[in-house]
């Protein structure tokens, strides 16, 4: 069953119908997942693992479901509130699959694979000559429609990165920490030819997350800073102009800045929005038609008092929450069992962590409400939470008192 779990995961993030037109016409990936939904009736040993987040995901969907309902232009909100259901599908499955740590490294692993074909297939296109040209650069664009645009492509590369951590320990072999290497420096040339300045700040704030917590902080540190010069200067002209922009607006064209002054009005127009419709927002999905404008909201902050209001904020606040809670659990018990740092729950719980956190921050640039992500990353910490409950548990068998029944005295015959 995970086999087909790993399966839709490589239809959900490289799109092949996308890329091939015939598998399109065929809706392939509707074929696939009605197969595995029905493999999933019949699957023995599917069960329910409880945590409070699954309940915070539950008011969510149904605030999407309610706030879609009483939107004004529902009809246009469809297709957004359909995908984000498809996505709360495949969670179920995974939940519902995977129970123990084995199975969820595998899908890990699945995961960083399968980003690995994309970056790969993706930057071959581009190679070819299949970009975008926007904001007066050539950038570089998913090898989808639906997630390729450059900006949300970046987000991509970028929320993939603190797993790459999970398996880089010290017992790992070399040729594992090679393919590793090869990953992220892959994803990062990736990341900086996509030309997104919200991805590279995104970028430079993990690498100093990851910096902060290693224990060869300064060594780290220097080399960063060596080779980041390096790496800036070895840029197309155009791209070094368009990062540069960051910190000197003056040195790139005028639709740069106004680029960047687009995310405050983002926000501006979500107040706006949630002062007309308090309660549900205008709908998810619907900004456009919302605001007459001709993007979407670029502000995740903007975006969710916008479109989905007061039921919106607090539905997604409990799921931001519930992300605190399981993982100050895990810290807890990490200290209870006193496991080392190589664990593989531990270091996964900790990226996860440091990818919800970007999420959050990217959200000052971008409308990243209903991305796969939030959804992913959440089911995965639910099984790991799951996996050390369990641990805990037979720790506590093993610890304590076995009572024997006294023994009785042998009659004499």
């Amino acid at each position: 069953m995970q086999w087909l779990l790993i399966g839709y995961m490589f239809l959900f993030i490289h799109r092949p119908f996308e890329v091939w037109p015939v598998l399109g016409e065929y809706h392939f990936e509707r074929v696939y997942m009605l197969l595995t939904l029905g493999v999933w009736a019949l699957y023995p040993n599917k069960r329910w693992l409880p945590n409070i987040q699954h309940y915070a995901y539950v008011a969510f969907a149904s605030a999407v479901a309610i706030c879609w309902v009483l939107s004004p232009w529902m009809e246009q909100g469809q297709v957004v509130v359909e995908n984000w259901f498809k996505i709360l599908t495949f969670f179920v499955l995974v939940v519902t699959v995977v129970h123990d740590e084995k199975t969820l490294k595998l899908m890990i692993l699945a995961y960083l694979t399968i980003m690995t074909i994309y970056l790969l297939h993706s930057f071959k296109e581009y190679m070819g000559g299949r970009l975008t040209h926007r904001m007066g650069i050539d950038r570089m664009i998913g090898v989808d429609s639906s997630m390729g645009d450059p900006n949300t492509f970046g987000s991509s590369i970028l929320y993939s990165l603190p797993m790459v951590t999970v398996f880089w320990t010290k017992q790992m072999s070399k040729r594992c920490k090679l393919m590793l290497s090869g990953y992220f420096g892959l994803a990062c040339m990736c990341l900086l030819l996509t030309g997104s300045r919200s991805s590279l700040i995104g970028l430079l704030l993990l690498t100093l997350i990851l910096i902060g917590k290693s224990q060869k902080l300064w060594t780290y540190l220097f080399f960063a800073c060596m080779v980041a010069p390096f790496a800036f200067f070895a840029l197309p002209d155009s791209l070094k102009n368009r990062f540069e922009t960051i910190i000197n607006p003056e040195v790139g064209p005028a639709n740069a800045q106004e680029s960047a002054d687009g995310r405050w009005l983002g926000l501006s127009n979500g107040v706006m929005l949630w002062s007309t419709y308090p309660l549900s927002g205008c709908g998810p999905g619907v900004w456009r038609p919302a605001t007459g404008s001709t993007i979407e909201a670029h502000q995740l902050y903007g975006q969710i008092i916008g479109e989905m209001g007061t039921i919106g904020v607090i539905t997604f606040a409990s799921i931001i929450f519930c992300f605190y809670i399981n993982i100050r659990q895990m810290r807890k018990w990490q200290k209870q069992l006193n496991a080392p740092p190589e664990a593989f729950l531990f270091r996964l719980t900790r990226a996860i962590g440091i990818s919800v956190f970007l999420m959050l921050v990217m959200g000052n640039f971008g409308h990243n409400l209903f991305r796969y992500n939030w959804l992913w990353f959440g089911g995965f910490l639910i099984i790991a939470h799951h996996c050390v409950r369990l641990q805990i548990r037979q720790q506590m068998r093993v610890a304590a008192p076995v009572w024997s029944m006294p023994m009785m005295p042998r009659t004499i015959a």
